[in-house]
């Protein structure tokens, strides 16, 4: 890859999928440079809820395992410096890790905006290429069986190994972050989540409800109220903070 600047490549566990009322348990982050050197840090975190059964089944972490884990909020002076500056890649990460990483920087009081970077969704060029899994792409890619799938080091290794495979075995695609973003990603979203998506004049609209293929702009002016349903409705808060911004715009 031709890297103008840093690239994390990262993977989160959690406890569920709902970016809204679960909570990050593990998170692993792979600083690649744009001289190749890597940087890698894994942070165990206690996610202030139980981690249910299910979860536990699939990525192998329990209560007990993260009974002493600091609070995400508490990795945030290792994990931002980390990202300042920095592209983002993972696997599935456009739909799940940066809008579950959206809601706990959130959460945690910060202010460091993920939609200033870029991100290159690794399931996205596998799915447009090759239609498979993270284990089928590693298997596919590298030819070599995928090892403690489900735990975050294990997964964004192996997410990384695919990237670098793909950008050999395809030579269309492109070498540069801000080209792999567009060609990884499927829907164009300004709020991670995809609630408020782009028509075609690169507008806001809303992608659900009674006002689904409506401009955002327009139903906050013929029905104020909807914006103060929205923000008392079980909706995640990085959609919140895109509404009111955009609100603002119209002031």
């Amino acid at each position: 890859m031709n890297l103008a600047r840093p690239l994390c490549v990262f993977d989160i566990e959690s406890t569920g999928v709902n970016v809204v009322h679960d909570r990050i348990v593990e998170l692993c982050v792979l600083r690649v440079q744009p001289d190749g050197s890597e940087t890698v840090k894994t942070w165990r975190v206690n996610p202030g809820i139980p981690i249910p059964e299910g979860a536990t089944a699939i990525h192998g972490i329990s209560n007990e395992d993260i009974a002493d884990a600091p609070a995400f909020q508490q990795i945030l002076p290792e994990l931002l410096p980390l990202l300042q500056g920095s592209d983002l890649a993972g696997y599935n990460s456009n739909k799940f890790d940066i809008p579950m990483l959206a809601e706990e920087l959130l959460r945690a009081g910060s202010d460091f905006d993920l939609s200033q970077c870029r991100s290159v969704d690794v399931q996205n060029i596998f799915h447009k290429k090759e239609q498979r899994t993270l284990s089928a792409a590693y298997a596919f890619y590298c030819q070599a069986d995928l090892k403690n799938a489900h735990t975050a080091e294990a997964d964004v290794r192996a997410t990384y190994e695919v990237l670098k495979a793909q950008l050999e075995r395809y030579p269309d695609l492109p070498k540069e972050v801000p080209a792999l973003s567009d060609f990884s990603t499927m829907h164009r979203a300004a709020d991670f989540a995809g609630f408020i998506t782009f028509d075609a004049e690169g507008h806001e609209q809303f992608s659900f409800g009674k006002y689904k293929g409506q401009r955002v702009s327009h139903v906050l002016l013929k029905d104020p109220g909807y914006y103060s349903w929205l923000q008392n409705a079980d909706f995640p808060l990085f959609t919140k903070k895109i509404l009111t911004a955009i609100r603002l715009r119209q002031r």
